[in-house]
């Protein structure tokens, strides 16, 4: 008997019962986008390996240790995508939708990076995205993040996280702070945790989010952000903190939060929640107004954040958020020879009738007692029985699955009403 094959670790199946739960979260998550005007764009999931190099940075933990990189077929590096902005920014370079324009664009798709599998965290996993182009303003930056606000007050979990908010300032700022954090840092390397000592010299800013409780306590004396502010953005983030006082926002000012991509400047933030265990980051982003020009475009300002699907789809889960409809709302019984030949005819003209209706044709004949017992077992609410005289009447009976309610028999405008409010549910 042959091996059976099985998913590559990280790589993980979604079964019907849990892309129902999915189909809903995506289903609001359009929703809210439209609402701000945003519009749907899709990239590919394979691209030039020179393209996070250049954006997220070759000396971050992605492209050093998590991208899945190898040579194609012409001998050219290329790359599963480890995140969607570099490559949203790469598709509105190449088709002209940058420059000197303004674009509110959104995506979801899968996204890949080589990390140890832990609860809502996979080797392949989704994200779903907003980028915005061409405003420079706080009130671009107020837009997202009032979008993303937006999300879980309609999913019901407003209360279960909290944004926190920083600024990096700009890129020569974060240069000068750069520099200053390092010569501190560097009087006490031999206590540091072993990825800061690694990051000492290629990233030291990504010491600030270190979990170690030393380091922590090493960090506490360190710089600060803020203090190495130039004046430009310390009036942006005054304006972008007025905004969401104004819009009734509330938020954490968090001076060691930063990204762990190169290309952020200026705004950046995390809404995280303490619901999943330990504190976990649903939704990040920030602004990166060079990372355009960086990738061969004409300089462009941009912010915008990117969401985990899996975490969310998690987090609404335990919060008990997700109430998936049926995936069946009746199974048609044909009950004789003849009713078996027209049971499909009678299932389209159904679907003509009822566009949302959810119904389920019985195949492979047998007893009623045997396709009731199908009928149970799809869930669906009622069983449509088709015999030889609701053929000959043009008319089926409606047997009530889940209720204690008596079947009838109904011809075929009432069956109609009987059946429309199945559909809503």
């Amino acid at each position: 008997m042959a091996k059976t094959i099985q998913a590559i670790r990280g790589m993980n199946d979604l079964l019907p019962e849990q892309t129902a739960a999915w189909q809903q979260v995506e289903a609001m998550i359009r929703q809210v986008a439209a609402s701000y005007g945003y519009q749907e764009i899709r990239m590919p999931v394979l691209e030039s390996t020179a393209l996070f190099k250049r954006s997220i940075g070759e000396v971050t933990d992605i492209v050093e240790k998590e991208m899945y990189t190898f040579d194609d077929r012409n001998g050219e590096s290329v790359t599963l995508r480890p995140e969607g902005t570099a490559s949203c920014v790469r598709a509105g370079n190449q088709h002209g939708l940058l420059y000197n324009q303004i674009q509110r664009l959104w995506y979801i798709g899968p996204m890949f990076r080589y990390e140890r599998p832990q609860k809502g965290r996979y080797r392949q996993f989704h994200q779903f995205g907003i980028e915005t182009f061409g405003l420079e303003g706080a009130d671009a930056d107020a837009e997202v993040i009032l979008l993303s606000a937006r999300l879980w007050q309609a999913f019901g979990i407003a209360d279960q996280v909290e944004l926190q908010l920083n600024s990096l300032g700009s890129n020569e700022a974060r240069a000068r702070y750069r520099e200053a954090l390092r010569e501190y840092l560097d009087q006490y390397k031999s206590e540091l945790d072993e990825d800061s000592q690694r990051r000492l010299d290629t990233n030291p800013l990504r010491i600030l989010d270190s979990k170690d409780a030393n380091t922590q306590q090493l960090l506490a004396q360190a710089p600060k952000l803020s203090d190495y502010w130039d004046e430009a953005s310390k009036q942006h983030f005054e304006e972008l903190t007025a905004r969401l006082d104004a819009a009734g926002i509330q938020y954490v000012f968090n001076e060691r939060l930063v990204r762990g991509l190169d290309y952020y400047n200026r705004t950046v933030f995390e809404w995280v929640t303490t619901a999943l265990g330990a504190q976990g980051t649903v939704c990040a982003g920030g602004r990166y107004d060079g990372l355009v020009e960086q990738l061969g475009g004409k300089a462009t300002p941009a912010v915008g954040f990117a969401m985990g699907m899996e975490r969310l789809v998690l987090l609404l889960q335990e919060q008990n958020k997700l109430a998936p409809r049926r995936a069946v709302d009746a199974y048609l019984m044909p009950l004789g020879e003849a009713a078996e030949l027209n049971a499909q005819a009678v299932a389209e003209k159904l679907r003509n009738e009822l566009p949302d209706l959810r119904i389920i044709v019985h195949s492979g004949g047998g007893a009623m007692k045997k396709q009731i017992k199908k009928a149970d077992k799809s869930g669906a609410e009622v069983a449509l029985i088709l015999g030889d005289n609701e053929l000959e009447n043009n008319q089926l009976t409606v047997k009530p699955l889940r209720t204690t309610d008596d079947q009838q028999t109904l011809g075929w405008s009432e069956l109609i009403v009987a059946l429309k409010p199945l559909t809503q549910e």
